[in-house]
């Protein structure tokens, strides 16, 4: 997904508790990052700051379509209470046993989801992807 100044400036205040920019940074570096490798793992951080910033996700296709909960799947925009039921969900997830088949065939994504929440909700731990100090848009 191309994304543009408008795209950050949308991103709502309120639903991230690091600074507004340095989650911005991140997402523009997960979408690079996703880009470049298309791994399960990138997919898991682009998820979560996708339906965070209530973005309208654009595919090659055409198609468009409002971000929604990469665990839950719920659709909507994102908003404070939301946040936090997708970050126990997600721990929930994460704690299950035995792993869910789909998880198996997605490594690194449920990783990403959870450590994506706790970073930008919480602010806990480091983001999940190194971020340059150049990534800028």
């Amino acid at each position: 997904m191309e994304l543009t100044g408008r795209d950050f400036d949308r991103i709502p205040r309120r639903n991230v508790r690091v600074p507004v920019v340095e989650f911005a940074r991140l997402w523009l570096t997960a979408e690079r990052q996703y880009e470049r490798e298309r791994t399960w793992a990138a997919l898991g951080v682009v998820d979560v700051c996708r339906w965070i910033a209530c973005a309208t996700v654009r595919l090659e296709t055409g198609r468009t379509f409002l971000a929604y909960a990469p665990v839950t799947e719920r659709t909507g925009l994102a908003h404070e209470e939301t946040i936090e039921a997708e970050c126990l969900a997600a721990q929930r997830l994460w704690l299950r046993r035995p792993i869910p088949g789909y998880l198996v065939n997605r490594p690194g994504w449920l990783d990403s989801v959870v450590a994506t929440l706790e970073w930008a909700w919480h602010r806990s731990g480091v983001p999940p992807l190194d971020i340059p100090a150049h990534s800028q848009g």
